[in-house]
């Protein structure tokens, strides 16, 4: 319980250090992770019903080759494309959007710093190490938020083309024969 209560305090000391951002940017990578895990889980339970659900539509029809049919098969592979894509972008955004929230702490540090030069003067290092902090610690923060989503976003990119790949070939007018 002793090292629970330090981490905390630890956090606390880190979050303080970084100013306000640093809460904007703990939030941000919380929501992508959440987003992230999310996909995951997608792909883990819900996904495979619906590829069953769309080959079960598409081998319900009598015939697979007129203009009518490649319409109605490219209308299962947008589903199964869009239900698979679902939060990819905004993945993605908040991914982008890290390091820039890493550059507004940059920024307000500095200007933290530059309001104790204008008040002490610029010969109190001691008074501006407190802006110094605000100002590089959320820039650490966001990249590493950023670096941390970035994987995981690029993976969900390259499974999500390689399921709608796969659900159009199934539904491919050659194989599947009635």
């Amino acid at each position: 319980m002793r090292q629970l209560a330090d981490l905390w305090v630890a956090n606390q000391d880190f979050l303080d250090l970084g100013g306000n951002v640093l809460i904007v940017i703990l939030l941000t990578t919380f929501l992508m992770w959440l987003l992230i895990l999310e996909r995951y889980w997608y792909f883990r339970t819900a996904h495979q019903q619906e590829v069953s659900q769309v080959l079960d539509a598409w081998k319900e029809r009598s015939e697979h080759s007129s203009w009518y049919a490649h319409q109605i098969r490219q209308g299962l592979i947008s589903r199964v494309s869009i239900d698979a894509n679902r939060n990819v972008p905004m993945i993605k955004t908040l991914v982008a959007l890290c390091p820039l929230l890493g550059l507004l702490g940059t920024v307000t540090g500095m200007i933290e710093v530059f309001d104790v030069m204008a008040e002490a003067g610029s010969g109190n290092p001691r008074a501006m190490a407190s802006g110094v902090s605000k100002a590089t610690i959320p820039t650490m923060a966001g990249m590493v938020a950023a670096i941390s989503g970035y994987i995981p976003s690029v993976a969900l990119e390259r499974r999500v083309r390689t399921e709608v790949e796969q659900v159009a070939d199934q539904l491919s007018p050659e194989e599947v024969t009635t």
